[in-house]
């Protein structure tokens, strides 16, 4: 099969199509004509680092990123050394499987707390940690900041502007942000903190916002035009931000999960062509 130049950007992250392990997705991406793979910790440990390496490079594709590390909100230090160790272990691991891009989701409140500021000023004093151990890698950490709905279990940054205050205090080489389609389209400023955030772009995602959404709202993700975002326009400013890497489609949707795995690749590369890539 000839590959599609229009595809020469577009990444399938792993969770979309959740019942497939690394090599299936590896395989998946193959027959589809997808070039790039967003792998996540949990598949790539059921085969080691090594393996799951070598069947990217044998199937000529490459990393985008790797999900996920973060969760660094804890207040007891015992929790807290544990999620140090983790997140270098998640380091090392994005170092092993060649991609410069290791997503952080830094997690909410811990359990029976209101300090919201408590629990931001414990994430920066994580990255501080973190990030000359990532920089030694060639690692980036890439601050993922999630929909305000998320903000008590999931995520306490939950603007791009905020992930940027962050992560400004760092070097570009170690700390970036992701820009995710799900979790900034709404925010009227953000334009001006994609334009912002210029290099520190480390990741860009995309899927639809769903309403109504599911009881379990992390299920609100969809295909691309099922949902109210206008992708063109972000996309458009990411790009002139500076942003020439790959445009990964992750999605959380049962009914999705549901699907034929080789039926949502189909989908989702028609779906980037005709949505995403639009003028």
């Amino acid at each position: 099969m000839t590959a599609d130049p229009r595809l020469a950007k577009l990444s399938l992250n792993q969770r979309t199509t959740q019942r497939w392990s690394v090599r299936e997705a590896v395989d998946g991406c193959v027959r589809a004509g997808i070039p790039a793979i967003g792998l996540w910790r949990e598949p790539v440990a059921e085969i080691g680092v090594p393996a799951a390496a070598k069947l990217v490079a044998d199937a000529g594709l490459r990393v985008s990123s790797l999900c996920r590390g973060g969760f660094l909100t804890a207040v007891d230090e015992r929790a807290r050394a544990e999620a140090l160790v983790d997140n270098r272990r998640a380091i090392d691991e994005a170092a092993g499987l060649g991609t410069d891009c290791l997503v952080l989701v830094v997690g909410g409140l811990p359990p029976g707390s209101r300090d919201l500021l408590g629990a931001r000023h414990r994430v920066a004093d994580a990255l501080a940690e973190l990030a000359p151990y990532a920089g030694e890698r060639g690692v980036r950490l890439a601050l993922e900041p999630l929909h305000p709905m998320y903000c008590a279990d999931r995520a306490v940054l939950s603007t791009l502007g905020q992930a940027l205050d962050l992560a400004e205090a760092f070097p570009t080489e170690q700390v970036g942000v992701v820009v995710d389609t799900f979790h900034v389209w709404w925010d009227p400023d953000v334009w001006r903190q994609i334009a912002r955030a210029g290099v520190r772009i480390a990741s860009f995602q995309v899927c639809d916002f769903l309403t109504p959404l599911p009881a379990d709202v992390l299920l609100g993700r969809g295909m691309m035009g099922d949902g109210h975002i206008d992708f063109p326009p972000l996309r458009r400013a990411v790009e002139a931000a500076g942003w020439t890497g790959d445009t990964e489609v992750e999605i959380f949707n049962a009914e999705v999960w549901a699907t034929d795995p080789d039926e949502v690749l189909a989908t989702m590369a028609d779906r980037y062509v005709e949505l995403v890539l639009a003028d």
